[in-house]
């Protein structure tokens, strides 16, 4: 059966990538009809977002803070075992239940969860139950998408967001706490305090396999709480998530030019590749799409194609870091190349997870004593190139 209603846009998919886009058009095009479809019962999954402000540009900012459930103005922290250090640069996090009820209350009737797309076209979505929703473009933002085309380690973790019976005593963020055991690859703990006793702690890996064993993750999340001193009085949220590190890969495999859908997002490999973070390229890409519209049917397809392979290209410095990461680095020896790594100027390190890496930062990235076996490093960048 096919629905009475006819959309300027459909969005597919009601993850960050998806909804951003869609508020994009909801402030900048008003007068777009629009359909937000998810598959849950709810937009944004179950996750924790978080970000720099040297992640976002001003002139951008409008678009993230409404979302934005924590900040710390303070900036955040890293440990390991050779130095700790603090950064001034203000760190914000997004929530899932914050980015819901903000994309809801824009979009009203626009969004449509518990609809599960069986099909797309360039102008329609066939839902798994027959509903048929026809658009003048289509827009595919469900994630992940099929990965063998692409040669990938694994950002792999678990948080959990612990209630304690005493305050933690944490001022502010702890973005990479690598004095744990390293374990299944490079291992670092990630703290967000968000209030004097509550505090979200995330047990983390580059690894080069993606299955998460959740109990034995679980138990390391305890063991490490105890090893503060901290009493736990109840565990309130529970999230798990596998980030593909890419560091080579056919894209003209991953994205076919004669596939005719639009994609954004991870479905469009638009991410940091050295460390699977989306939001970045997610306000960029929705802002530029809002820019250049009206981009209808096939041509939307063309555009955001073209926009992905571009960003393909530019991520090759980052896919030979990768590459080094998991080809030149011993899996319990990783850690030493992120320590160096935030030994570095802050605005570098800034720009690096922006993915807007200058040619003095590569440089500087690459140079001095290496941290990695020289014989290594070469056999990892001599290896196939990282397309």
């Amino acid at each position: 059966m096919t629905t009475g209603a006819e959309y300027d846009l459909a969005i597919v998919g009601g993850g960050l990538a998806g909804s951003l886009t869609a508020l994009a058009f909801a402030a900048r095009h008003p007068d777009v009809s629009l359909c937000l479809l998810e598959s849950d019962d709810r937009l944004g999954g179950n996750h924790i977002w978080s970000f720099f402000d040297s992640d976002v540009d001003s002139r951008d900012r409008w678009l993230v803070e409404p979302l934005i459930a924590h900040r710390w103005a303070e900036g955040y922290e890293v440990h390991f075992p050779g130095h700790c250090r603090g950064l001034a640069v203000p760190y914000n996090s997004i929530t899932s239940a914050r980015l819901d009820s903000h994309v809801r209350r824009t979009l009203g009737n626009g969004v449509l969860t518990g609809a599960e797309a069986a099909e797309l076209t360039p102008v329609s979505v066939t839902l798994a139950d027959g509903r048929v929703i026809r658009a003048k473009a289509v827009l595919d933002a469900r994630g992940g998408g099929d990965l063998s085309a692409l040669r990938c380690g694994w950002q792999k973790f678990i948080g959990q967001t612990l209630r304690l019976q005493v305050p933690h005593g944490l001022a502010r963020p702890v973005i990479m706490d690598a004095t744990v055991d390293q374990l299944d690859g490079y291992r670092f703990v990630y703290l967000l305090p968000r209030d004097d006793r509550t505090v979200f702690v995330e047990d983390t890996y580059y690894s080069d396999a993606p299955d998460l064993d959740l109990p034995v993750l679980q138990a390391r999340i305890a063991t490490y709480a105890r090893a503060q001193g901290w009493q736990v009085e109840a565990v309130v949220h529970s999230e798990s998530g596998v980030l593909p590190v890419v560091h080579g890969g056919d894209f003209d495999r991953f994205w076919p030019q004669e596939d005719p859908v639009a994609r954004l997002g991870t479905r469009a490999a638009l991410f940091q590749p050295m460390t699977g973070y989306s939001l970045p390229d997610a306000v960029r890409f929705a802002l530029r799409l809002v820019d250049e519209w009206p981009l209808e049917g096939a041509l939307l397809a063309q555009a955001t194609r073209g926009w992905a392979k571009d960003h393909w290209r530019q991520g090759l410095y980052y896919r030979l870091l990768g590459r080094m990461l998991f080809g030149a680095a011993r899996p319990t020896e990783r850690r030493r190349i992120f320590e160096r790594f935030y030994r570095l100027d802050p605005a570098l390190i800034g720009r690096f997870y922006a993915g807007r890496s200058t040619l003095r930062d590569r440089i500087r990235i690459l140079c001095g004593r290496p941290p990695v076996p020289i014989r290594n490093a070469m056999r990892a960048l001599l290896s196939p190139p990282a397309r």
